[in-house]
């Protein structure tokens, strides 16, 4: 019967065998009676793009093959949609019909896709928590048969290679779903060819002229390029062989756009600077082998100082393992060249997949569960910090942040090692040691020199934590995103539990301190702070303020919520009492100098003195005689004040023309050698211009009238926090009116 059955194999599947032919029969009856039961299910199905759903399941199952999983998971593979999208077919009829463990795996991408409708993240229908919640499953699963995770990476993947058919909306929230989660799982999990896919696919949705600039770029220089690369294969070959080293297979590395585009963006060069883009990578049979060729590549090729990555004696947390390097030949080109064995090769390709392509070997089981244990463990840890009742998306944030980041090994005073997500600071250090040193945390050290809480630590680095007296606590400060602070979960909840137990009347008085300056900030004092806490669903005004106190609420939040409200309010306001005086202005609407004019073509705009507006305030124009349009905030008092309402005329800010607006802000600080230079610094790190510039210095107090371009109003907000923190400065505050 098996015979039979296998000798009647649709065109579908052929790919599939192929891709693993080691299946016995039995194993490839099970997969060719799962695409039958598929098949009918989804029968006179169309996807989005017009084919048969059939071949969605068909294309997961083959990438899976692709990586030489095992039958059980091909045959779920194939079946994966069937319970969830088909009516009258339930788990137990999979399970009657192909084995408990294709069953097992069925339900558990089913439970994936399944979103609860009963939960409090779940009310109010609202996409991002459904999605979030969806996320959160994923990886939970994670502690119990990894091959479902697997196969959703697989239905992802199929997903994004046709997103083409779908809504512009829902390319752009699937692409940044999948480069913020599921890329950095795939890399997570180790599988580097899946990774580089998903993000690729991604960034050609997210920023297509990048894209497309890129592709370009490779494919001009392709013949060029894979010429180039024969001369230096065939050099390398010489010289290996010359040193009786076995080479097992010498090839070309292929590019992917969102690498070089994250180089290019990283090192601030540009495409003809980046180093891999001339790259190859050398198999030979033995790790000791390995070091023998970086020797030879050494040898013949100038190394380039800090382009050596030796990832087989310190693997990377993925267990990736390569010798890395980059060197500049005779000709002055860059060439990078990676160096492996197969074994290396394979888990580098495949992942924690590999474990069933090598079922038989116990060294590699063992690798296997350490690669598990491991990722467990960051698992468990984010989860437990915070909360099995968490919203979805603070369960999703926290995974981002410690679990699927680059990892920083650092040590604490007595050698201890501390594994800690890139980017963690040495606040994130002290509450990974205790709560207590986290709360009490007033500085730190680092190789024996003090260094600022904000300092990103690196691996090597021998960390020792300043703290206060047992009754110390943590600043309100470490919780705003602007300046830097924290990185981890785990301190982030440690420090709002904290301000949590401090009492309802501190932090009632905190939160209040915290928006009274973000208001100042902005200039917006004057605003009611009764309206601040309606626009987060506070009726009481010490409910928002005690929210804002113990951290559920942020600075940037309050900057974000008032200026949108403010600018929803300003539009609504102008659009009733200013009425455009169409008669006079018929043409139709022109964008021009970032601005959309109702009933204005090619006129004149120019933005006003007074008031200064920035991308983002809410704004209006003035029809003045003979020179065009001039733009003012809808608060500046040359509107309010106005004897013509006649002249007014709706404007908004365009969405097809970047440029940089200037924005007048004050700074307040008692003079300091240095200190213009450290406000410099701030500006340059957020590539921001200043266009202007004035100091008074009365009584050893400096007025800094500062006059800076910004694209948007969020850069303000972090700007003016991060210029707050240095030290002696008072306060720094957007000018309103100059």
């Amino acid at each position: 019967m098996v015979a039979a059955i296998s000798e009647q194999i649709p065109t579908d599947l052929e790919p599939i065998f192929r891709s693993q032919p080691k299946l016995s029969p039995e194993e490839r009856a099970l997969v060719l009676r799962a695409y039958h039961y598929a098949a009918k299910a989804h029968e006179g199905v169309k996807r989005d793009g017009g084919e048969p759903y059939i071949t969605h399941p068909v294309a997961v199952a083959q990438i899976l093959a692709d990586l030489r999983l095992d039958a059980p998971t091909l045959a779920a593979a194939l079946l994966h949609d069937v319970v969830e999208d088909v009516e009258g077919i339930g788990i137990e009829d999979i399970e009657r019909t192909f084995g408990a463990e294709v069953a097992r795996l069925v339900d558990g991408v089913t439970k994936l896709e399944k979103l609860p409708t009963n939960t409090d993240a779940m009310k109010g229908g609202k996409a991002g928590n459904r999605e979030a919640e969806t996320l959160r499953k994923i990886f939970l699963s994670m502690n119990n048969d990894i091959r479902v995770v697997l196969i959703k990476l697989a239905d992802r993947l199929h997903n994004m290679r046709t997103l083409g058919y779908v809504s512009p909306e829902r390319q752009i929230r699937k692409a940044r779903e999948t480069l913020d989660i599921f890329a950095p799982l795939a890399n997570r999990l180790g599988m580097w060819q899946m990774k580089w896919e998903l993000e690729d696919l991604s960034f050609r949705y997210l920023n297509p002229e990048k894209y497309r600039e890129i592709a370009a770029q490779l494919d001009i220089r392709r013949a060029e390029r894979e010429q180039y690369l024969e001369t230096v294969k065939a050099r390398l070959i010489k010289e290996i062989s010359a040193e009786g080293i076995p080479i097992v297979q010498i090839s070309a590395r292929p590019k992917h756009i969102y690498s070089i585009y994250r180089k290019m963006e990283r090192k601030r060069v540009s495409f003809d600077q980046i180093y891999d883009i001339h790259a190859l990578r050398v198999i030979v049979p033995e790790k000791g082998q390995c070091y023998q060729v970086l020797g030879v590549v050494h040898n013949i090729w100038r190394p380039i100082p800090g382009e050596l990555d030796d990832y087989i004696g310190a693997p990377k947390n993925n267990f990736y393992q390569s010798l890395h390097t980059a060197v500049i030949d005779d000709q002055g080109k860059t060439i990078e060249v990676q160096i492996r064995t197969p074994e290396m090769h394979e888990n580098a390709e495949y992942g924690i997949a590999a474990h069933w392509r090598y079922k038989e070997g116990t060294a590699h089981d063992k690798v296997f569960e350490e690669r598990l244990r491991y990722l467990r463990r960051l698992i468990e840890s984010a989860a437990e910090d915070v909360g099995a009742d968490s919203d979805p998306q603070e369960f999703v944030k926290a995974m981002r942040s410690d679990v699927f980041q680059s990892r920083v090994y650092v040590f604490t005073p007595k050698g201890d090692v501390i594994d800690l997500p890139s980017g963690a600071t040495p606040i994130d250090f002290a509450y990974h040691i205790h709560t207590d040193v986290g709360h009490r945390c007033r500085g730190a050290r680092v190789n024996g020199i003090q260094v600022p809480l904000d300092y990103r630590l690196k691996s090597g680095d021998r960390v020792e934590i300043i703290t206060g007296n047992k009754r110390a606590g943590p600043s309100l400060d470490w919780l705003n995103p602007s300046l830097g602070y924290v990185q981890t979960s785990r301190a982030r909840h440690k420090i709002q539990a904290w301000f949590k137990r401090v009492g309802r009347e501190n932090n009632i008085a905190l939160g209040r301190n915290v928006v009274d300056r973000e208001l100042r900030r902005l200039g917006l004092s004057a605003k009611p702070r009764e309206e601040v806490a309606a626009l987060f669903g506070y009726s009481k005004v010490d409910d928002f303020f005690a929210a804002v106190g113990y951290g559920d609420i942020s600075a940037p939040n309050i900057a974000t919520k008032v200026l949108e409200a403010d600018r929803k309010a300003q539009r609504e306001a102008a659009a009733a009492t200013l009425t455009p005086n169409t008669e006079a202005h018929t043409r139709p609407v022109n964008v021009s100098d970032g601005i959309d004019i109702m009933g204005g073509s090619g006129m004149l705009i120019t933005l006003g003195r007074c008031c200064n507006p920035v991308r983002g305030d809410p704004i209006v124009g003035y029809i003045t005689r003979g020179k065009g349009v001039t733009v003012h905030r809808a608060d500046c008092p040359n509107v309010i004040n106005s004897l013509e309402p006649e002249r007014f005329i709706n404007v908004t800010w365009g969405s097809s023309v970047e440029r940089a607006y200037p924005v007048p802000i004050l700074i307040t600080a008692y003079d300091r050698e240095g200190l213009l230079r450290d406000i410099g610094a701030i500006t340059a790190n957020e590539n921001v211009n200043i266009a202007d510039l004035r100091v008074q210095v009365r009584n050893s107090i400096a007025s800094i009238f500062l006059t800076i371009e910004l694209e948007n109003l969020d850069q303000l907000s972090r700007i003016l926090a991060k210029i707050e923190m240095l030290p002696n400065v008072i306060e720094a505050r957007r000018r309103v009116s100059v």
